[in-house]
């Protein structure tokens, strides 16, 4: 009997159909769930299926709870907070994700958004399609301070841009002792500092109960005055509310996010603002990355039915 997966990530084989393959040539039945997520439906769905390669959208203990069959979930990218994770472990649901492949990508993308928000690029182009050819004057990237927020391989690639650029970088991770020596560019320092003495500061840590709002009115008041904030990681990390206030008083100069609490951010002030630049969560969507994670994903799927060890395991 062929064992079933459910694929409710909307990016998963869209570059090629080598991920799809490997599935179907070790005799899996594939569907996709890519609709509008809906809770019940996708809870009488799961239920049917030994393996789930999941995107965005919440797997949430009552979920767990009816998916019987379900012995591993694949997250397509590598952001955990969307699955309760103490649900899967309490029914023995092996859980997996990506976290490395796609660092490239985001590093791309975080460090675009720095120079976007920096020299007004978004802004002066939608101008000029607007009729105007105004003399916009923005602010240098090179020789400034990088602060990172975060430490891990995101971030590290985000270094890496910066040393191009001549940036001094500082980063703050209480995870990372020390520093390699491919590294030695980089300055370890305290949160306070980073967040003081950075020209952009990015963010690059997960969303958790200890992360939530991590950056808010006492964290943004200690930034210099007309300095960036840049969050790619996960929104709600960054306080919304108090950012608007910050980018509207003149303290912040510019904000680029690729990700808002609230997704997509229908009805935030912050989309009026025209020194702040939003990005519809595209940082891994590389069509390299894309195809690196999918693969990875179908992988591990095989190989938790053949007895394999896995990559990146969770719980």
């Amino acid at each position: 009997m062929s064992k079933t997966v459910l694929i409710t990530s909307r990016s998963f084989g869209q570059v090629s159909e080598e991920p799809l393959n490997l599935l179907k040539k070790n005799n899996f039945e594939v569907n996709f769930y890519n609709q509008t997520y809906d809770e019940e439906k996708f809870i009488n769905m799961i239920r049917n299926y030994d393996a789930l390669i999941i995107g965005a959208h919440e797997f949430c203990r009552k979920a767990i709870e009816r998916a019987r069959r379900l012995k591993i979930v694949c997250k397509h990218g590598a952001g955990l907070d969307n699955i309760d994770l103490e649900a899967a472990r309490q029914h023995n649901i092996m859980v997996t994700n990506v976290p490395a492949t796609n660092s490239n990508a985001v590093a791309d993308i975080a460090f675009g958004l720095m120079l976007d928000i920096a020299r007004q690029i978004s802004y002066g182009a939608g101008r000029v399609k607007q009729g105007s050819w105004d003399r916009i004057i923005g602010t240098d990237v090179c020789n400034k301070t990088l602060g990172l927020i975060g430490f891990g391989a995101i971030a590290r690639n985000v270094a890496k841009r910066a040393a191009g650029f001549g940036m001094n970088v500082l980063a703050y991770d209480p995870f990372v002792n020390n520093l390699s020596d491919g590294f030695s560019y980089v300055k370890l320092v305290s949160f306070e500092e980073v967040i003081m003495q950075a020209d952009f500061l990015s963010i690059h840590v997960p969303l958790n109960k200890n992360t939530r709002n991590l950056i808010a009115q006492q964290q943004l008041d200690m930034m210099k005055k007309g300095s960036f904030i840049i969050n790619t990681s996960r929104g709600g990390i960054v306080n919304e509310e108090d950012l608007y206030t910050y980018l509207t008083n003149g303290h912040l100069a510019g904000a680029g996010l690729d990700v808002t609490e609230k997704e997509p951010p229908t009805g935030s002030p912050l989309l009026k603002l025209h020194n702040v630049t939003i990005l519809p969560h595209i940082g891994m969507y590389s069509k390299e990355a894309i195809n690196a994670v999918s693969l990875i994903c179908a992988r591990n799927v095989v190989k938790m039915f053949n007895g394999e060890l896995l990559e990146n395991i969770v719980i």
